[in-house]
Protein backbone atom coordinates (compact mmCIF):
# COMPACT_ATOMS: atom_id res chain seq x y z
CA UNK A 1 0.00 0.00 0.00
CA UNK A 2 1.04 3.48 -0.73
CA UNK A 3 2.37 5.29 1.67
CA UNK A 4 0.65 8.16 1.57
CA UNK A 5 -2.61 6.10 2.00
CA UNK A 6 -0.70 3.84 4.90
CA UNK A 7 -1.99 5.93 7.98
CA UNK A 8 -3.18 3.82 10.62
CA UNK A 9 -2.86 0.59 9.30
CA UNK A 10 -1.10 -2.48 10.40
CA UNK A 11 1.73 -3.71 8.81
CA UNK A 12 0.87 -7.41 7.50
CA UNK A 13 5.50 -7.82 7.49
CA UNK A 14 8.73 -6.39 8.70
CA UNK A 15 9.94 -3.54 7.69
CA UNK A 16 13.40 -4.01 6.90
CA UNK A 17 16.35 -1.17 6.18
CA UNK A 18 16.87 -1.47 2.57
CA UNK A 19 20.35 0.74 3.67
CA UNK A 20 22.02 1.46 6.25
CA UNK A 21 20.59 4.64 7.98
CA UNK A 22 22.39 7.15 8.14
CA UNK A 23 23.93 5.52 4.65
CA UNK A 24 27.21 7.45 4.89
CA UNK A 25 29.35 9.11 7.25
CA UNK A 26 27.63 12.63 7.97
CA UNK A 27 28.87 16.02 9.86
CA UNK A 28 26.28 16.17 13.33
CA UNK A 29 26.85 19.82 13.22
CA UNK A 30 27.78 22.98 10.79
CA UNK A 31 31.44 23.51 10.87
CA UNK A 32 34.69 22.55 9.67
CA UNK A 33 35.83 19.16 8.78
CA UNK A 34 39.56 18.46 9.29
CA UNK A 35 41.65 15.64 9.92
CA UNK A 36 42.93 15.41 13.61
CA UNK A 37 45.19 18.49 14.47
CA UNK A 38 46.32 20.18 17.90
CA UNK A 39 43.73 23.15 18.92
CA UNK A 40 45.08 26.63 17.79
CA UNK A 41 46.68 25.35 14.22
CA UNK A 42 45.24 27.58 11.58
CA UNK A 43 44.06 25.60 8.74
CA UNK A 44 43.20 26.87 5.10
CA UNK A 45 39.52 26.03 3.87
CA UNK A 46 39.47 24.49 0.74
CA UNK A 47 36.00 23.40 -0.14
CA UNK A 48 32.60 22.59 0.50
CA UNK A 49 30.39 19.87 1.58
CA UNK A 50 26.56 20.82 1.55
CA UNK A 51 23.94 18.96 2.13
CA UNK A 52 23.47 16.82 -0.96
CA UNK A 53 26.83 17.74 -2.81
CA UNK A 54 29.77 16.02 -0.99
CA UNK A 55 33.14 17.61 -1.29
CA UNK A 56 34.63 16.03 -4.09
CA UNK A 57 38.47 16.98 -3.97
CA UNK A 58 41.04 15.47 -1.16
CA UNK A 59 41.67 17.30 2.29
CA UNK A 60 45.51 16.96 3.52
CA UNK A 61 47.09 17.94 7.01
CA UNK A 62 46.67 21.77 7.27
CA UNK A 63 43.63 22.16 5.38
CA UNK A 64 39.31 22.50 6.53
CA UNK A 65 36.33 22.26 4.47
CA UNK A 66 33.59 23.99 5.24
CA UNK A 67 30.39 21.45 6.22
CA UNK A 68 26.78 21.13 6.82
CA UNK A 69 24.69 19.67 9.30
CA UNK A 70 23.95 16.05 6.96
CA UNK A 71 26.63 16.61 4.56
CA UNK A 72 28.87 13.64 3.87
CA UNK A 73 31.90 14.04 6.03
CA UNK A 74 35.12 12.39 4.49
CA UNK A 75 37.40 9.37 5.93
CA UNK A 76 39.22 10.23 9.09
CA UNK A 77 37.91 13.64 9.49
CA UNK A 78 36.43 15.67 12.87
CA UNK A 79 34.31 18.28 12.15
CA UNK A 80 34.98 21.54 14.63
CA UNK A 81 31.45 23.62 15.50
CA UNK A 82 31.93 27.07 13.95
CA UNK A 83 30.48 27.98 17.33
CA UNK A 84 34.24 26.81 18.20
CA UNK A 85 36.52 28.26 15.38
CA UNK A 86 37.47 31.30 14.53
CA UNK A 87 37.90 32.26 10.19
CA UNK A 88 39.42 34.51 8.83
CA UNK A 89 40.94 35.36 5.36
CA UNK A 90 40.25 31.69 4.18
CA UNK A 91 41.90 30.13 7.44
CA UNK A 92 39.73 28.65 10.14
CA UNK A 93 40.93 27.75 13.50
CA UNK A 94 40.33 25.44 16.23
CA UNK A 95 39.69 26.72 19.59
CA UNK A 96 40.27 22.92 20.57
CA UNK A 97 41.73 19.72 19.42
CA UNK A 98 40.11 17.85 16.43
CA UNK A 99 40.10 13.94 16.93
CA UNK A 100 38.73 11.37 14.28
CA UNK A 101 34.82 11.22 14.39
CA UNK A 102 34.28 14.05 16.50
CA UNK A 103 30.84 15.44 16.07
CA UNK A 104 30.66 13.04 12.93
CA UNK A 105 27.60 10.30 12.68
CA UNK A 106 28.72 7.14 11.30
CA UNK A 107 26.88 4.69 8.43
CA UNK A 108 24.27 2.69 10.23
CA UNK A 109 24.48 4.31 13.33
CA UNK A 110 20.36 4.26 13.55
CA UNK A 111 20.02 0.75 11.70
CA UNK A 112 22.55 -1.47 9.58
CA UNK A 113 21.16 -2.03 6.04
CA UNK A 114 18.80 -5.54 6.57
CA UNK A 115 17.40 -4.62 10.11
CA UNK A 116 14.20 -4.88 11.00
CA UNK A 117 13.18 -0.90 11.53
CA UNK A 118 9.64 -2.24 12.13
CA UNK A 119 7.92 -5.63 13.14
CA UNK A 120 4.63 -7.07 11.55
CA UNK A 121 1.84 -6.05 13.65
CA UNK A 122 2.97 -2.31 13.70
CA UNK A 123 0.51 0.29 14.07
CA UNK A 124 1.68 3.15 11.14
CA UNK A 125 1.48 6.66 13.09
CA UNK A 126 3.19 9.43 11.44
CA UNK A 127 7.10 8.49 13.02
CA UNK A 128 6.35 4.73 11.72
CA UNK A 129 5.31 5.99 7.97
CA UNK A 130 8.82 8.50 8.17
CA UNK A 131 11.09 5.69 9.68
CA UNK A 132 9.08 3.28 6.52
CA UNK A 133 10.45 6.21 4.38
CA UNK A 134 13.60 6.22 5.62
CA UNK A 135 14.32 2.76 5.09
CA UNK A 136 14.04 3.09 1.17
CA UNK A 137 9.96 2.03 1.05
CA UNK A 138 7.67 3.71 -0.93
CA UNK A 139 4.87 1.36 0.45
CA UNK A 140 4.29 -0.78 3.13
CA UNK A 141 2.38 -4.73 3.37
CA UNK A 142 -0.82 -3.85 5.59
CA UNK A 143 -3.23 -6.27 6.84
CA UNK A 144 -6.58 -5.73 5.10
CA UNK A 145 -9.20 -3.85 7.21
CA UNK A 146 -11.72 -5.81 8.72
CA UNK A 147 -14.92 -4.81 7.39
CA UNK A 148 -18.02 -3.52 10.34
CA UNK A 149 -21.56 -3.49 10.48
CA UNK A 150 -23.05 -1.46 13.23
CA UNK A 151 -27.17 -2.16 14.16
CA UNK A 152 -28.82 -0.20 16.43
CA UNK A 153 -32.33 -1.28 17.81
CA UNK A 154 -34.58 1.24 20.11
CA UNK A 155 -38.40 2.66 18.50
CA UNK A 156 -37.05 5.32 21.39
CA UNK A 157 -34.44 6.82 18.37
CA UNK A 158 -34.89 9.61 16.79
CA UNK A 159 -32.60 11.03 13.78
CA UNK A 160 -29.77 13.43 14.78
CA UNK A 161 -30.69 16.95 14.44
CA UNK A 162 -34.52 16.36 14.36
CA UNK A 163 -36.95 17.21 17.09
CA UNK A 164 -37.78 14.97 19.60
CA UNK A 165 -41.74 13.62 19.70
CA UNK A 166 -42.52 12.70 23.79
CA UNK A 167 -40.50 9.60 24.84
CA UNK A 168 -37.96 9.80 22.14
CA UNK A 169 -34.23 10.46 22.30
CA UNK A 170 -31.53 11.44 19.52
CA UNK A 171 -29.65 8.10 18.41
CA UNK A 172 -26.28 8.34 19.60
CA UNK A 173 -24.51 5.11 19.69
CA UNK A 174 -24.40 4.39 15.88
CA UNK A 175 -22.23 7.30 15.26
CA UNK A 176 -20.59 6.76 18.67
CA UNK A 177 -19.61 3.16 17.22
CA UNK A 178 -18.45 4.28 13.80
CA UNK A 179 -15.95 6.67 15.28
CA UNK A 180 -14.78 3.88 17.60
CA UNK A 181 -14.40 1.11 14.90
CA UNK A 182 -12.69 3.43 12.73
CA UNK A 183 -10.52 4.72 15.27
CA UNK A 184 -9.39 1.24 15.52
CA UNK A 185 -8.57 0.36 12.19
CA UNK A 186 -11.45 -1.05 10.90
CA UNK A 187 -13.75 -0.01 7.41
CA UNK A 188 -17.76 0.66 8.92
CA UNK A 189 -19.24 -0.88 6.05
CA UNK A 190 -23.09 -0.01 7.15
CA UNK A 191 -24.80 1.28 10.29
CA UNK A 192 -28.51 0.70 10.50
CA UNK A 193 -31.00 1.58 12.98
CA UNK A 194 -33.98 -1.12 13.18
CA UNK A 195 -37.30 -1.14 14.83
CA UNK A 196 -37.50 -3.33 18.61
CA UNK A 197 -39.73 -6.09 16.50
CA UNK A 198 -38.23 -9.31 15.67
CA UNK A 199 -38.86 -8.96 12.23
CA UNK A 200 -37.01 -5.96 12.17
CA UNK A 201 -34.37 -7.26 14.48
CA UNK A 202 -33.56 -10.20 11.95
CA UNK A 203 -34.04 -8.00 8.58
CA UNK A 204 -30.82 -5.59 9.96
CA UNK A 205 -28.80 -7.95 11.79
CA UNK A 206 -28.93 -10.42 8.49
CA UNK A 207 -28.30 -8.04 6.55
CA UNK A 208 -25.20 -6.86 8.63
CA UNK A 209 -24.22 -10.21 8.90
CA UNK A 210 -24.26 -11.02 4.92
CA UNK A 211 -21.30 -7.80 4.52
CA UNK A 212 -19.24 -7.74 7.11
CA UNK A 213 -17.07 -10.08 9.27
CA UNK A 214 -17.54 -8.12 12.78
CA UNK A 215 -20.87 -6.95 13.28
CA UNK A 216 -21.92 -5.12 16.41
CA UNK A 217 -25.20 -4.52 17.46
CA UNK A 218 -26.18 -1.94 20.37
CA UNK A 219 -29.36 -2.59 22.54
CA UNK A 220 -31.39 -5.32 22.40
CA UNK A 221 -29.82 -8.05 24.70
CA UNK A 222 -30.68 -7.81 27.64
CA UNK A 223 -34.36 -9.74 29.30
CA UNK A 224 -36.89 -7.18 28.28
CA UNK A 225 -40.03 -8.35 26.14
CA UNK A 226 -38.69 -6.20 23.71
CA UNK A 227 -35.22 -7.16 23.25
CA UNK A 228 -35.04 -9.73 20.37
CA UNK A 229 -30.84 -9.83 19.50
CA UNK A 230 -30.16 -12.67 21.57
CA UNK A 231 -33.09 -15.08 20.36
CA UNK A 232 -32.49 -13.67 16.20
CA UNK A 233 -29.05 -14.10 16.05
CA UNK A 234 -29.24 -17.91 17.76
CA UNK A 235 -32.74 -18.43 16.71
CA UNK A 236 -33.33 -17.41 13.50
CA UNK A 237 -30.10 -16.74 11.68
CA UNK A 238 -27.57 -19.31 13.30
CA UNK A 239 -25.19 -17.59 15.26
CA UNK A 240 -23.46 -19.67 18.10
CA UNK A 241 -23.49 -17.92 21.56
CA UNK A 242 -20.10 -17.83 23.19
CA UNK A 243 -21.68 -16.13 26.44
CA UNK A 244 -24.15 -13.60 27.68
CA UNK A 245 -23.67 -11.37 30.64
CA UNK A 246 -20.20 -10.20 32.46
CA UNK A 247 -20.21 -9.52 36.25
CA UNK A 248 -19.60 -5.73 35.13
CA UNK A 249 -21.15 -2.64 35.65
CA UNK A 250 -21.51 -0.93 33.01
CA UNK A 251 -22.11 -3.66 30.05
CA UNK A 252 -23.68 -6.59 32.22
CA UNK A 253 -26.43 -7.79 29.10
CA UNK A 254 -23.05 -8.24 26.75
CA UNK A 255 -23.41 -10.63 24.43
CA UNK A 256 -20.95 -12.76 21.99
CA UNK A 257 -21.10 -15.18 19.31
CA UNK A 258 -20.06 -16.36 16.00
CA UNK A 259 -21.96 -16.33 12.88
CA UNK A 260 -22.64 -18.75 10.34
CA UNK A 261 -19.61 -17.71 8.13
CA UNK A 262 -17.69 -17.00 11.29
CA UNK A 263 -18.41 -13.69 11.79
CA UNK A 264 -17.84 -11.76 15.03
CA UNK A 265 -20.89 -10.79 16.67
CA UNK A 266 -21.29 -8.55 19.57
CA UNK A 267 -24.53 -7.27 21.00
CA UNK A 268 -23.61 -4.47 23.23
CA UNK A 269 -25.92 -2.91 25.82
CA UNK A 270 -27.76 0.19 24.33
CA UNK A 271 -26.99 2.84 27.34
CA UNK A 272 -24.58 4.74 25.92
CA UNK A 273 -21.66 4.68 28.92
CA UNK A 274 -22.58 0.61 28.50
CA UNK A 275 -21.94 0.69 25.07
CA UNK A 276 -18.60 2.74 24.60
CA UNK A 277 -17.32 1.23 27.63
CA UNK A 278 -18.05 -2.72 26.13
CA UNK A 279 -16.68 -1.64 22.88
CA UNK A 280 -13.29 -0.90 24.42
CA UNK A 281 -13.19 -3.86 26.70
CA UNK A 282 -14.44 -6.29 24.04
CA UNK A 283 -14.55 -5.25 20.54
CA UNK A 284 -11.39 -3.19 20.42
CA UNK A 285 -9.55 -5.89 21.34
CA UNK A 286 -10.79 -8.63 18.66
CA UNK A 287 -9.92 -5.76 16.02
CA UNK A 288 -6.66 -5.15 16.89
CA UNK A 289 -5.81 -9.38 16.43
CA UNK A 290 -7.77 -9.39 13.35
CA UNK A 291 -5.21 -6.52 12.34
CA UNK A 292 -2.56 -8.53 13.28
CA UNK A 293 -1.29 -5.13 15.31
CA UNK A 294 1.00 -5.75 18.48
CA UNK A 295 -1.28 -5.96 21.96
CA UNK A 296 -1.81 -2.82 24.35
CA UNK A 297 0.35 -2.26 27.20
CA UNK A 298 -1.15 -3.74 30.14
CA UNK A 299 -3.16 -1.33 32.29
CA UNK A 300 -1.33 1.29 34.37
CA UNK A 301 -2.02 1.73 38.34
CA UNK A 302 -3.33 4.90 39.46
CA UNK A 303 -4.62 6.02 42.93
CA UNK A 304 -8.31 6.69 43.29
CA UNK A 305 -8.59 10.66 44.08
CA UNK A 306 -11.77 9.55 45.85
CA UNK A 307 -14.23 7.04 48.20
CA UNK A 308 -15.71 5.44 45.20
CA UNK A 309 -18.43 2.76 45.98
CA UNK A 310 -18.20 -0.74 45.15
CA UNK A 311 -20.88 -3.07 43.78
CA UNK A 312 -21.38 -6.60 43.60
CA UNK A 313 -19.81 -6.68 40.35
CA UNK A 314 -16.42 -5.80 39.08
CA UNK A 315 -17.23 -1.62 37.93
CA UNK A 316 -15.32 0.57 34.83
CA UNK A 317 -15.40 3.76 36.11
CA UNK A 318 -14.34 6.79 33.36
CA UNK A 319 -10.95 8.94 34.84
CA UNK A 320 -8.97 11.70 33.86
CA UNK A 321 -5.84 11.28 35.59
CA UNK A 322 -3.51 13.58 37.03
CA UNK A 323 0.14 12.81 37.29
CA UNK A 324 2.28 13.20 40.08
CA UNK A 325 5.88 13.50 40.56
CA UNK A 326 6.06 11.11 44.04
CA UNK A 327 3.65 8.08 43.12
CA UNK A 328 0.84 6.93 40.37
CA UNK A 329 -1.15 9.12 38.84
CA UNK A 330 -4.63 10.07 40.81
CA UNK A 331 -7.73 8.76 39.26
CA UNK A 332 -10.33 11.30 39.11
CA UNK A 333 -14.19 10.25 37.60
CA UNK A 334 -15.31 12.20 34.96
CA UNK A 335 -18.42 12.71 37.28
CA UNK A 336 -21.59 10.25 37.54
CA UNK A 337 -21.02 7.26 36.27
CA UNK A 338 -24.68 6.02 35.42
CA UNK A 339 -24.57 3.50 32.27
CA UNK A 340 -26.99 6.30 30.47
CA UNK A 341 -25.10 9.07 31.17
CA UNK A 342 -22.71 9.78 27.84
CA UNK A 343 -21.37 12.55 29.46
CA UNK A 344 -19.11 10.58 31.57
CA UNK A 345 -17.33 9.27 28.29
CA UNK A 346 -16.26 12.64 27.58
CA UNK A 347 -12.48 13.82 28.42
CA UNK A 348 -11.88 10.12 30.28
CA UNK A 349 -8.49 9.22 29.97
CA UNK A 350 -9.10 5.58 30.58
CA UNK A 351 -11.36 2.76 32.58
CA UNK A 352 -10.74 2.34 35.94
CA UNK A 353 -11.29 -1.21 36.99
CA UNK A 354 -12.65 -1.31 40.49
CA UNK A 355 -12.84 -4.99 42.40
CA UNK A 356 -16.17 -6.00 43.35
CA UNK A 357 -17.48 -5.51 46.62
CA UNK A 358 -18.79 -3.51 49.59
CA UNK A 359 -19.00 -0.61 51.04
CA UNK A 360 -16.21 2.38 49.73
CA UNK A 361 -12.69 1.91 48.11
CA UNK A 362 -10.84 4.29 50.08
CA UNK A 363 -8.89 7.60 48.36
CA UNK A 364 -5.25 6.32 47.54
CA UNK A 365 -6.62 2.51 46.87
CA UNK A 366 -4.85 1.52 44.05
CA UNK A 367 -6.53 0.24 41.09
CA UNK A 368 -5.38 -0.64 37.38
CA UNK A 369 -6.74 1.80 34.71
CA UNK A 370 -7.42 0.53 31.25
CA UNK A 371 -6.02 3.44 28.66
CA UNK A 372 -9.32 4.83 26.56
CA UNK A 373 -7.95 5.73 22.57
CA UNK A 374 -7.41 8.93 21.88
Amino acid sequence: MDLTKAGGRALATDVLASHAMPPFASSAMDGYAALPTLAGVPLRVIGESRAGHPFAGELHDGEAIAISTGALAPDGVGVVPVEFATLDDGVVTPAGPVSVGDHVRLPGEDLPMGAVALSAGTVLGPAELSVTAACGLAAGCCTVRPRVAIVVTGDELADLGSPLALGQIHESNGIGLRGLAEQSGAEVVSKARCADTREATAKALGDALDGAEIVIASGGVSVGEHDHVRAVLTEDLNAKEVFWRVPLKPGGPTWFGVGPDGQLIFGLPGNPASAFVTYTLFVAPAIRALLGQTPLPDPWPAATAEDLPLRNREQAVRVTLEPRPDGPPLAHTTGAQGSHRTTSMSGAWGLALLPAGDGLLPTGSIVQVEPLPH
